[in-house]
């Protein structure tokens, strides 16, 4: 019996350890609500709950742990994160050591997972290589303005 195939997540034959930016989406399993508190009416201000404390918290710490990877720009919603890293060069213009984007996600969600006391996080991640200033600001945009829009969400799942 064949099983279907996977259309693949990844960008074939791109180096993923390659100076630039990147876009990525982490849900979690089941998209449940996990990180904020059911806020009601204050949603453009939401509470994190611990486990998005941590996630957050994780996320804050990607810097000290690869000194070449920056997180420009993140934000820990309900069921996922949204995340803008940025894959540096050094003060001459060559690229600097650095992981590829998917072994830092494993890390992150490993970290999180761990402190956390189980897993809590879908398999995959969604990544987007950014390949302009404008595609930069255009997500920079979306991350900053996503909490307020949560309901318009397309990973919108109500609090249980």
């Amino acid at each position: 019996m064949d099983t279907p195939k996977r259309k693949p997540n990844r960008l074939p034959n791109f180096d993923y350890s390659a100076p630039g930016a990147y876009f990525i989406t982490i849900c979690t399993k089941d998209k449940r609500n996990l990180f904020w508190t059911n806020v009601g009416a204050s949603i453009a201000r939401p509470q994190l709950t611990r486990w998005g404390e941590i996630a957050a918290n994780a996320i804050c710490n990607i810097s000290k742990h690869y000194p070449a990877i920056s997180v420009d720009r993140y934000v820990v919603m309900p069921n996922h994160i949204h995340l803008l890293l940025q894959i540096n060069t050094d003060e001459n213009g060559r690229p600097m050591v650095a992981p590829t984007i998917s072994v830092v996600i494993q890390q992150l969600k490993g970290i999180i997972t761990k402190q956390v006391g189980q897993s809590v996080w879908q398999k995959l991640f969604h990544d987007h290589i950014i390949r302009s200033e404008a595609d930069y600001f255009k997500i920079w945009e979306y991350i900053e303005n996503n909490p307020a829009k949560w309901e318009d969400d397309c990973f919108y799942k109500d609090f249980e």
